[in-house]
């Protein structure tokens, strides 16, 4: 396993990726650096790393699989004292079945991604490896939710839809909880077959199937903060070369939702932009958008539209903790999808800003008339 591992690097070797070998599509051909997500790593650091991160999950779902039916039994003993004494819903159950099935998706899709990379004679055809991969990714997604849905009773409602497709878009979404980065794939890929590529938070390596499907694929795991000229570069890399079932993906938050985190972000902009500091305290739903990642996606696909993925209902529920106190259960998702033609987007720094503070305000519009009207 280690071995078959350690080679998903070789996905995407050091050579450049001319559009002649392997059949390689125009999608294929990035530069080698955004195609292994720009984790800049040795190959023994990327086995270790996955050495930490693989065997515990498996672990982890032999001992859930054994315990499974004393887990159930305790499961059912706390939702029913939490239900009488202070009127919480069955959630204890809930979270039981849902980390097995966590578990189990994980573990299986491993098994998948070491399957289909056999398949591929070890990465020597890099474009069938990366087809099977985001196959692969599409049904991972797919079960997750599809578990969340039905173990919470959750409902989505969707209006939007028509105007996910075609391709190329860039795609912005809120980030409000633990469960909202599920929510791409479900609208956007599975049912429009558009392939996007993130821009993701480096920690996320930590998820193992997350790790050797994300640095097969086009993604970027950037490190949070840095700001840098070639953090930057590398996201606009990322966008380069879309096509019309292409896309790319972005938190223009960057983070979760919190009102500290509101509180924070509203602060340092004062220090250094009072104008920017009060449009910001405006947003009552959503932190303040941050430009220059969305400036590179747009400067790397000029003729990219932008797609503006909004939902309502994941607030509250960051941790596990929250989901704990059964604010997952029964609840209405409302998402919305707006498309923005590239015509309406400025090609200034200063326009784009603006832009992109008044389709966030207009979000945080939606997000409120919504939270009105919910039950």
């Amino acid at each position: 396993m280690a071995r078959a591992l350690e080679a998903d690097r070789l996905a995407g070797r050091s050579k450049p990726c001319a559009a002649a070998e392997a059949g390689c599509r125009n999608r294929a051909c990035e530069n080698v650096t955004v195609l292994r997500g720009g984790v800049d790593e040795t190959r023994g650091e990327t086995v270790r790393r996955r050495l930490r991160t693989i065997p515990p999950l498996a672990l982890g779902l032999l001992l859930a699989t054994a315990l499974l039916p004393l887990l159930i039994v305790v499961a059912l003993a706390t939702d029913l004292v939490r239900r009488i004494a202070w009127g919480v819903p069955p959630t204890a159950l809930r979270l039981v079945v849902f980390m097995w099935v966590y578990l189990a998706a994980e573990v299986l899709g491993l098994l998948a991604l070491g399957a289909v990379w056999v398949a591929s004679a070890g990465g020597r055809w890099p474009e069938r490896l990366r087809e099977a991969t985001w196959r692969i990714q599409q049904l991972w997604a797919g079960l997750l939710f599809g578990a969340v849905r039905r173990l919470f009773d959750l409902r989505l409602e969707l209006t939007g839809d028509d105007a996910v497709a075609p391709g190329p878009v860039i795609v912005l979404i809120r980030h409000a909880s633990i469960v909202d980065n599920l929510l791409p794939a479900i609208v956007v890929s599975r049912p429009h077959g558009i392939r996007l590529r993130y821009v993701l938070k480096r920690e996320l390596l930590s998820d193992p199937c997350l790790d050797v499907a994300g640095m097969r694929l086009p993604n970027y795991f950037v490190r949070r903060g840095t700001g840098s000229a070639e953090e930057l570069e590398r996201i606009r890399e990322l966008a380069r070369g879309l096509g019309a079932e292409d896309g790319v993906l972005i938190y223009p938050e960057g983070t979760r939702f919190t009102l500290e985190r509101r509180e924070r972000e509203i602060a340092r902009l004062a220090e250094r932009d009072a104008a920017l500091a009060d449009r910001a305290a405006r947003l009552g739903n959503l932190l303040a958008p941050k430009p220059g990642g969305v400036g590179a996606l747009l400067d790397g696909s000029p003729a990219s539209d932008v797609l503006v993925v909004g939902h309502r209902g994941f607030e509250g529920l960051r941790l596990i903790s929250d989901i704990w106190r059964g604010g997952l259960v029964r609840l209405t998702i409302k998402v919305r999808v707006t498309r923005v033609p590239r015509a309406q987007i400025p090609s200034d720094g200063a326009g784009r800003v603006d832009w992109l503070y008044g389709v966030w305000q207009e979000l945080d519009d939606w997000i409120e008339q919504n939270a009105a009207v919910a039950p």
